[in-house]
């Protein structure tokens, strides 16, 4: 497993824990109802807790080997959207969504396609 006090305590600095581990955001209000005006996701590990009915947030752009992880702990289903258009989701969908209470798993697969994994 992947800790960043571990990573630390080997003799790496901050910065190199946070470019393995990733970074988190709590308390994110979904927005919008489109990919223009979603919430831009900026870091890797997130939180929405705040949503009102039909708005979502937006990945930032797909890499090969990229992963984010999104909690909606909202009361509402979110949409997810690709950073643009030329991006898909799974068997080429142009967005998912995202029930209450669940947690997704998204990795890029490649420059132009992420992969969702949803659980508890």
């Amino acid at each position: 497993m992947v800790f960043p006090s571990r990573i630390m305590g080997a003799g790496n600095s901050p910065l190199t824990a946070e470019t393995i581990c990733g970074t988190g955001a709590v308390g994110l209000v979904a927005t919008g109802s489109t990919a223009a005006d979603a919430l831009q996701l900026n870091v890797s590990n997130n939180t929405i807790t705040t949503s009102a009915a039909s708005t979502g947030v937006k990945l930032p752009p797909t890499e090969s080997g990229a992963r984010m992880t999104i909690r909606n702990d909202s009361g509402q289903t979110i949409t997810i959207y690709p950073f643009n258009t030329s991006t898909t989701m799974n068997a080429g969908a142009t967005s998912v969504t995202l029930a209450t209470a669940k947690t997704m798993l998204l990795v890029g697969m490649s420059a132009t396609t992420w992969v969702t994994l949803t659980g508890a």
